[in-house]
């Protein structure tokens, strides 16, 4: 399946904006994400783990864990149809992570699951090419010391650690075998990112030749750590589409998180911090639609300040809350829409900021980005005054740890209502690759330290 193709799937409703497009995942959580068993807990049945996130290290030695990768779980059933179920299958989810370790442990989800889950079989490889791994790289997880795990409905599950040394920017691949039917899955829609399912128990299974079909989700699969006795925490970079890389080139790993991970390890090395992304499309700060999930007020602890390791995170988010209203919904995705105001959300961005700081963890806002394309309208013009009274506040408020100037960073020089012609996608709202790159490059070092 080549790269137009997976941007297609994973590009399902153009909406009207400013004038151009605005392509949303077709996919996301039910309202009020499930925080299975508790703030930051895991839960699970048979042979499931019960560890907090970000607790004490499974290994010997120096060091602590990191989140290196990570995708926000979403609803397998929402109000445009459910996702087919796997039974007797095996996905293998293909992984970019940000930093590398000794030791790795994988926590899998069945957050929005509506029976329990059983993975039979679960492995982790170093990506040849495609679903092809490296002979030799494939290792069993267990979970308890049992090679399969049940996770209950709503719940997660954290593998026991593996010595297996993980290699900073170089992709995994997660197998889990299915044996039973699973429901609608727990998923993440926009992988931008060619996953793949075979019939059958091929977890362990090196060769490529039995996964004859691919999917644009990630399946069943959550977050990635790292033990490490160098990498410096986790950045989590939370939002909407534009953070979860839609229209950047599928299979690239070119969304801006994956840049910004790729700059701090030329600058830090070793030494860099894992940067994960926890952005889902369509999402809003302030409410939440059965396509596109909770509000980012209802799922900023679990999804950003529960991660181990986590030292700041980088919002970017608010463009949805604007340019839904008034917008046409046939699908039932964007309800509910209310007008809203910059006072509203930017005591949103004030409940963020409330809890990152209660927990010790940095938070940075990034101003909103343009959206003008070819039709300007009154209505138009109204979501970019609203735009533009946002990102003034965000600018002079001193509300936050510090602002990362995306809007700067991606608008045209001749007009700052409209993307750079050199950094837009097409559908005048979401960068291309190029525009993903300068939004890395717009994050200061010093967020790092």
């Amino acid at each position: 399946m080549n790269n137009r193709r997976l941007a297609a799937i994973v590009t399902a409703a153009v909406l009207v904006l400013g004038g151009g497009g605005f392509a949303l995942v077709s996919a996301s959580p039910a309202p009020g994400r499930p925080d299975p068993g508790g703030a930051g807990k895991t839960t699970g049945g048979a042979g499931a783990t019960g560890s907090v996130r970000g607790g004490a290290p499974g290994a010997a030695g120096r060091g602590t864990w990191v989140a290196s990768w990570a995708a926000s779980p979403m609803s397998g059933t929402t109000s445009v149809g459910t996702i087919p179920g796997l039974s007797r299958q095996t996905v293998r989810n293909i992984i970019y992570p940000s930093v590398g370790g000794t030791s790795l442990r994988v926590r899998l989800t069945n957050a929005f699951g509506a029976a329990p889950l059983t993975a039979g079989d679960v492995s982790v490889g170093v990506v040849l090419s495609g679903a092809r791994l490296v002979p030799g790289s494939t290792h069993a997880l267990t979970f308890g010391g049992k090679a399969s795990v049940t996770i209950p409905a709503g719940g997660q599950a954290l593998s026991d650690p593996l010595a297996m040394p993980v290699r900073p920017l170089a992709e995994l691949a997660i197998s889990l075998y299915l044996p039973d039917r699973t429901g609608p899955p727990t998923n993440h829609a926009a992988a931008m990112q060619a996953n793949y399912i075979a019939a059958g128990d091929h977890a362990g299974d090196p060769a490529a030749t039995a996964y004859t079909t691919t999917t644009a989700r990630w399946l069943f699969v959550g977050e990635l750590d790292v033990h490490s006795v160098t990498a410096d925490g986790t950045i989590v970079a939370f939002g909407d589409s534009i953070t979860d890389g839609i229209h950047s080139t599928a299979g690239a790993n070119d969304r801006w998180p994956n840049f910004l991970a790729r700059r701090l390890a030329r600058l830090l090395g070793d030494r860099a911090p894992g940067v994960v992304d926890e952005g889902i499309g369509g999402n809003r700060v302030l409410q939440a639609s059965r396509c596109f999930g909770a509000s980012a007020k209802a799922r900023f602890q679990q999804d950003a300040l529960s991660l181990p390791g986590v030292k700041t995170v980088i919002v970017l988010e608010g463009i949805n809350d604007i340019g839904f209203v008034g917008s046409p919904d046939g699908s039932g995705c964007l309800a509910p829409s209310p007008p809203v105001t910059a006072a509203q959300l930017e005591a949103g961005y004030q409940a963020l900021v409330t809890m990152a700081h209660a927990r010790g963890v940095k938070i940075y806002l990034g101003t909103l980005t343009p959206f003008l394309g070819r039709r300007i309208t009154a209505a138009v013009r109204h979501r970019e005054a609203l735009r533009e009274a946002v990102n003034n506040w965000i600018r002079a408020s001193g509300a936050f740890d510090g602002v990362i100037d995306f809007a700067r960073a991606l608008q045209d020089p001749r007009d700052p209502t409209y993307l750079r012609g050199a950094y837009n996608s097409g559908d005048h709202l979401h960068p291309n690759d190029l525009g993903y790159e300068a939004m890395a490059n717009a994050v200061p070092p010093a967020v790092a330290l």
